[in-house]
């Protein structure tokens, strides 16, 4: 499992707790788990560019997004962009995250149930090769005709009707 954490709100007390807390938990899972040449999780606290981002997202069987709340999270629309049409991997999204009111065809998941989480992890993992590329076309589909310049018009649009 690869952990991609950005750095973002270093400052912010919770931020700082959760990275504690990730580390620690990462560091017991790989200290109970771990091989000599062969850890679970690798965690990466550090940025990267798009492309090498692309890479990961490429390269991922399943990428997990599972924010208890939020706005629209690109990460979800990224790795769908990034997929192998022929091969895709799986998103399993939040059902909170605003990304899943337009990617309906990611496993969704209630991010408060582990278990549900859990077996949505194990259905994207042992989804069949056909439901993994439909799912994929469709979501694709869906990010493709959304380009930016859709949503700065469609923001400038309800914001005029607004004022009206």
């Amino acid at each position: 499992m690869f952990q991609i954490c950005a750095p973002s709100r270093t400052r912010v007390p919770d931020y700082v707790e959760q990275k504690r807390t990730v580390e620690t938990l990462v560091g017991r899972i790989n200290g109970e788990f771990a091989e000599h040449d062969w850890v679970p999780v690798s965690y990466l606290y550090r940025s990267y560019s798009q492309n090498r981002l692309s890479l990961y997202y490429r390269n991922a069987d399943v990428c997990l997004v599972t924010p208890l709340r939020d706005g629209m999270n690109l990460v979800a629309k990224e790795y769908v962009a990034s997929q192998d049409p022929e091969n895709p991997g799986v998103l399993v999204l939040s059902r909170f995250a605003g990304a899943a009111e337009e990617l309906g065809d990611a496993v969704l998941v209630n991010p408060y149930l582990p278990d549900e989480v859990a077996d949505g992890l194990h259905w994207a993992l042992s989804m069949p090769a056909e439901e993994r590329v439909a799912r994929q076309k469709n979501m694709y589909r869906i990010i493709e005709g959304k380009s930016v310049e859709w949503w700065v018009k469609t923001f400038l649009d309800a914001l005029t009707k607004s004022r009206n």
